[in-house]
């Protein structure tokens, strides 16, 4: 990786994904970081004072997002402000700036494929469909705000982003707690994604920055998938999970998505593909399997 002279401007430092940007990032990057409790998406006058001193050739991280899947459901308002109306703010500096934003989305912008066994593409999603929740909905309408607004932007999507910690609150971090804490645990297992570590994705993400410092027209105005590579169940990556901490992966057993409704209904499948990330030239995300393996040994902590 080329030495970076530019500024990295990353939002959403203190979220899942901003953190581990910040503690995978190049050592010769130069990163300002800002909260969500320090810039506020839906305040123009926060952005625009965060970002005044943007200059051209700097790279803008969008991984701030309102994430309450169930929560935007009855929220819509906040879930669009955040999530829509934000990323537009951002993609309006960059574009005045000369800069670039690369903003990270989620698989949860496709709607409903009956009976789809194939990974999905970026262009499988139909500009008239309609995703199944307000989250996606907010989602999809701040991919279309950042390119209409610089389409020099590079979307990201991604998808099933876990940390592999067990005091985490992302599906593996309540697998493991779950596990010490219950004899058995039922998992649906007509859902099928993507696991990605969220480690993993952090690489990548930096590999795209120094792609966009390199050579800007490759993804300008691009819309990629970045997740684990392969595909499961939740089911799937739960027993996984037990194996990974030497626990019997036959104490979790499999149940439908009927059997624990949610506000939001949930993804039956969007297994993303990597075509679009290795076509850009960039490395393919691990096999999810192998980068749970490595995120537990890496996060040994246990629930007493």
């Amino acid at each position: 990786m080329t030495p970076m002279s530019t500024r990295i401007h990353l939002l959403g430092a203190a979220g899942q994904l901003g953190a581990a940007l910040a503690l995978r990032r190049p050592s010769t990057a130069d990163l300002v970081g800002y909260t969500s409790a320090e810039v506020d998406l839906t305040d123009a006058a926060q952005v625009a004072a965060a970002l005044r001193g943007l200059a051209a050739g700097d790279v803008v991280i969008n991984a701030a997002a309102y994430t309450d899947v169930d929560g935007a459901e009855q929220d819509a308002a906040t879930a669009f402000a955040i999530n829509a109306d934000g990323p537009g703010r951002l993609a309006a500096a960059t574009a005045a700036a000369g800069a670039r934003l690369i903003h990270v989305s989620t698989d949860y912008v496709f709607g409903p494929p009956p009976g789809r066994t194939a990974p999905l593409e970026p262009d499988d999603l139909d500009p008239a469909a309609t995703p199944a929740t307000v989250y996606g909905a907010s989602k999809a309408a701040g991919e279309r705000a950042a390119l209409a607004a610089d389409p020099s932007t590079t979307i990201v999507r991604t998808a099933w982003v876990y940390t592999g910690a067990a005091t985490s609150p992302d599906f593996v971090g309540t697998m493991r707690r779950l596990e010490a804490a219950r004899p058995e645990v039922a998992v649906v297992d007509d859902q099928r994604g993507s696991p990605t570590y969220v480690v993993d994705l952090a690489d990548g993400l930096w590999e795209l920055v120094d792609q966009v410092r390199r050579a800007p027209a490759r993804t300008a105005g691009a819309v990629l998938h970045a997740a684990g590579g392969g595909e499961a169940t939740w089911y799937d990556l739960a027993r996984a999970v037990f194996t990974e901490v030497g626990a019997d992966p036959a104490r979790v057993r499999p149940c439908t998505t009927a059997d624990f409704p949610r506000p939001a209904p949930r993804p039956a499948f969007s297994v993303l593909s990597g075509r679009s990330w290795a076509a850009a030239g960039l490395t393919p995300l691990p096999h999810w399997r192998t980068s749970l393996a490595a995120a537990v040994a890496a996060a040994p902590d246990r629930i007493p």
